[in-house]
């Protein structure tokens, strides 16, 4: 390996989210696997930082907010922890035309918001648990009746220790016949993805901002042992942002 240090580009035509996101191929799925395929999409300040004041808004660019809501257009499913979903009060997650285009392929207007809640305590109050659209699948080890507040709710209750992310991914694969899943985190559910090596893409925004303070990194939890190796697939810019698209390596 050379010390050389290579510019990035330009190194082609300019690119639009729905480009990158087609080139994933996330409708193939992965085939002979009992789980779906899985892609993150995660941001993270160049300190490391994946929140400013409990938020990951404030770190965003308005491409990285295209790259995201056309992940959740092409995947059948969504992944998020409970925290996630109350820190960031989920709500519309498309919008019409998105959900147009869904149609058109073939596929539900809305992705399954799917999270996994041993306790079987759900942020309920959010505005996306009163959609009438909303698609909500929740996984849990407690014999706790889970309401959805209009949204289209379904529980699935595993015995304990039986809620892990890996579980839950069969579970959507052969219950609800999900090929593809984007998963928005925390950095707890992200961590628990890749220690059970059920990560297909990491798609990182790099924000030009140093944030400081004692927020959450983009994994939180035990160290991974040994980390877990990735190769540097693609790198876009937009603006100071990075976007940068890795594939784990055995």
């Amino acid at each position: 390996m050379t010390a050389t240090l290579v510019p990035l580009g330009p190194a082609g035509p300019e690119r639009t989210a729905a480009d990158v996101v087609a080139a994933l191929r996330l409708d193939d799925g992965r085939p002979g696997s009992a789980r779906p395929v899985i892609a993150a999409a995660m941001i993270s300040s160049a300190d490391g930082r994946g929140t400013v004041q409990g938020r990951s808004a404030p770190l965003g660019h308005p491409a990285d907010t295209a790259l995201l809501r056309e992940l959740r257009t092409a995947v059948d499913a969504i992944l998020v922890g409970t925290g996630t979903l109350a820190a960031e009060r989920y709500a519309d997650v498309l919008d019409d035309d998105q959900r147009r285009r869904r149609r058109e392929r073939g596929l539900e207007p809305e992705p399954i918001v799917a999270t996994i809640a041993r306790s079987g305590r759900v942020p309920a109050d959010i505005p996306l648990f009163a959609e009438p659209g909303a698609r909500i699948q929740v996984y849990t080890e407690a014999d706790a009746t889970v309401e959805g507040r209009g949204a289209q709710l379904e529980s699935h209750r595993f015995a304990p220790g039986g809620a892990t992310p890996r579980a839950a991914l069969e579970h959507l694969a052969a219950a609800r016949g999900v090929r593809s899943v984007l998963c928005e985190g925390g950095p707890t559910l992200l961590r628990a993805l890749v220690a059970a090596s059920c990560l297909d893409h990491l798609m990182l925004t790099l924000a030009p901002l140093l944030a400081g303070g004692d927020g959450p990194n983009m994994l939180e939890g035990e160290p991974i042992l040994p980390p877990a190796r990735l190769g540097l697939h693609a790198v876009h810019r937009a603006g100071e942002h990075l976007f940068m698209h890795y594939v784990p390596q055995p």
